[in-house]
């Protein structure tokens, strides 16, 4: 059981829990080392005693820490602390696909082609590096507000077979996107992911699931066998050249579908395209259920064969014979050829390695001129990001980094700054000061919190812990790394009035803006006579705003000023006679109090 504040690896402080998965738990982790915020994905209790399910977990983690991509979350470590298994990673501070669906519905065609464009070059970067996702959903992909997504869970994901799809508990949510070849139990590859994309785009566009069942085998034999919902009936508005790559994605038989992620990313780039939209609808070129041509039908073996044997003839022999000498020569044939693929033709064709130049500072039009020249493509969308440090319009960086070797005819994606970020105060007064302080720390801005003790302009909010005043004034420009105070009343508590005096009370209600009633009752000590002996509000708890309050004050009781009476009849000296006469005068000043 993993607790808030328990420490992992005597490094990574747990904050709190962001997600719970059949696989694993994901917690907000700080990073004591580093000074920066995490998540940190801990293994389930009941897998990590599964050896074989950890080495795939470790290697897998350890494989997919190598991606870098704006499109892909961020690996940083991977370990093992006490029979703990843990994965550290880029803490993206937003909300998956999933809950954006929930809260949406379904997503505009704008929004949905620039999440499938992110989507899409962020898998083409990861199949190039020989890496399958094989859990795409939208639960794995999250977006920031800016709208980059961040595509997570690379190195747990697990192909799934005919086992698990009996535990509906835990797969369902990954069936809806499951490729058919998987869930026949066949072996992954890139055109499965590219089935899981189909899919989500498919689910952006309409806010529906295409396939939906009561358990996860009824939706995996769904997938292999129906084919995918007219998106028309659900959306009209969704061109056909948008609907052909849904379809393509789609595809049954991986033949039909794109041969890798990188086609489905550029055939999304010019799907808008005048000549495009109206474009007829895609056909498969392949049957949807194509018998798999590695499987081989066996004739039976007839009953009027069976035991009787075969005598062999010289005829045989020599069919026999030839049959040996042909299959050598397709043998030798087979090792030229393949000797040919895999090491004469690539040490022909290999692709030179290049170091990608530096070009930050540069304007767009340069950085691709100077990129181009040293052989590699830049990508047409161009990602933007604030910068104090780098001037408007001109390069901050390039993905991959600059001085890293790569592969001749490698995608390159500029970031561009869009100079510093300012943003228009509003007017945070009588908002909860948490909330404003969120608001401005989103901005960048440090926020200051000042306490003043509350006065009578102020008694409406006493005790509401909302903003008095700000240090800069509604519609000021800022940005990030400015600093503004925001100011709040103190809290006041009620203090323990026993035994104190009307006149302290009085005197402590007037600044802390509450009513004073005042009661009385008959005591019998005389040391309570004219002090507080209750109060209606609790010492210690917090003044709201007009708050009231009730002192009961003690006064002489009738019992103990007859005691005295008598006690000073029975006596003969004339002090206890003036005496008397005192404590007669005594009873009645508290008569008229009263």
């Amino acid at each position: 059981m993993i607790t808030k504040g328990q420490k992992i690896n005597d490094r990574y402080e747990i904050i709190r829990s962001i997600g719970e998965g059949g696989m694993a738990n994901v917690y907000l982790a700080y990073d004591t080392i580093l000074d920066r915020n995490v998540a940190i994905k801990v293994l389930r209790g009941d897998l990590a005693n599964d050896e074989k399910f950890v080495r795939r977990f470790q290697r897998e983690a350890l494989s997919a820490s190598s991606l870098s991509h704006p499109n892909i979350v961020s690996m940083y470590d991977v370990g093992e602390d006490n029979g703990i298994y843990y994965i550290v990673m880029e803490y993206v501070d937003g909300k998956t696909l999933k809950q954006l669906l929930k809260k949406r519905g379904s997503l505009t065609l704008s929004e949905v082609i620039d999440i499938m464009l992110q989507l899409t070059d962020g898998m083409a970067h990861a199949h190039d590096s020989y890496i399958v996702h094989r859990d795409l959903k939208p639960q794995n992909i999250m977006i920031e507000d800016d709208g980059q997504i961040k595509i997570t869970d690379f190195g747990i994901a697990m192909a799934l077979n005919s086992t698990q799809l009996t535990q509906t508990n835990s797969v369902m949510g990954s069936v809806h996107y499951l490729p058919p070849e998987q869930a026949a139990g066949k072996g992954t590859t890139i055109k499965s992911d590219i089935y899981s994309m189909g899919i989500i785009f498919y689910e952006l566009l309409t806010g529906e699931l295409p396939f939906k069942g009561d358990s996860a085998v009824e939706i995996a034999l769904k997938q292999m066998k129906e084919p995918l919902p007219d998106v028309h009936k659900l959306n009209n508005d969704i061109p056909q050249s948008i609907e052909n790559i849904i379809l393509k994605a789609t595809a049954k038989n991986p033949k039909n579908r794109y041969d890798d992620a990188k086609s489905m990313h550029n055939d999304l780039l010019t799907a808008l395209n005048d000549d495009r939209i109206n474009e007829p609808p895609y056909i498969y070129p392949y049957p949807e259920n194509e018998v798999d041509e590695t499987t081989k039908i066996m004739k039976p073996i007839s009953d009027e064969n069976e035991g009787i044997a075969t005598p062999i003839t010289d005829d045989k022999v020599k069919k026999s014979n030839k049959l040996i000498i042909a299959l050598s020569i397709i043998a030798a044939i087979i090792i030229i050829t393949l000797i040919s693929v895999f090491f004469i033709i690539p040490a022909v064709t290999a692709e030179k390695d290049v170091k990608v130049p530096d070009v930050s500072g540069m304007t767009v039009s340069k950085a691709e001129d100077k990129l181009e020249d040293a052989g590699l493509i830049v990508n047409t969308q161009i990602k933007e990001v604030s910068s104090e440090k780098v001037k408007k319009n001109r390069i901050i960086r390039t993905d991959p980094k600059s001085g890293s070797t790569v592969k001749e005819g490698t995608r390159v994606t500029l970031y561009k700054s869009t100079g510093v970020k300012t943003y228009t105060l509003e007017n945070y007064t009588n908002i909860d000061v948490n909330e404003a302080k969120e608001t401005l720390e989103d901005m960048g801005l440090e926020v200051k919190i000042q306490e003043i003790e509350p006065d009578a302009t102020t008694c409406a909010i006493i005790g509401q812990n909302l903003v008095v005043s700000q240090s800069l004034d509604e519609g000021s420009k800022v940005k990030s790394g400015d600093d503004i105070t925001l100011t709040i009343l103190k809290t006041i508590t009620f203090p323990d009035w026993y035994l104190s005096t009307e006149d302290n009370v009085t005197s402590w209600a007037n600044n802390a803006c509450v009513t004073v009633n005042i009661e009385y009752q008959e005591v019998a000590d005389k040391n309570q006579v004219g002090k507080i002996i209750t109060q209606s509000r609790p010492s210690g708890s917090t003044v709201k705003n007009n708050d009231s309050v009730t002192i009961t004050i003690g006064k002489a009781s009738s019992t103990t000023n007859n005691d005295e009476d008598i006690e000073v009849d029975d006596g003969n000296d004339d002090n206890d006679n003036n005496n008397n006469n005192s404590g007669n005068n005594t009873n009645t000043n508290t008569q008229s109090n009263d």
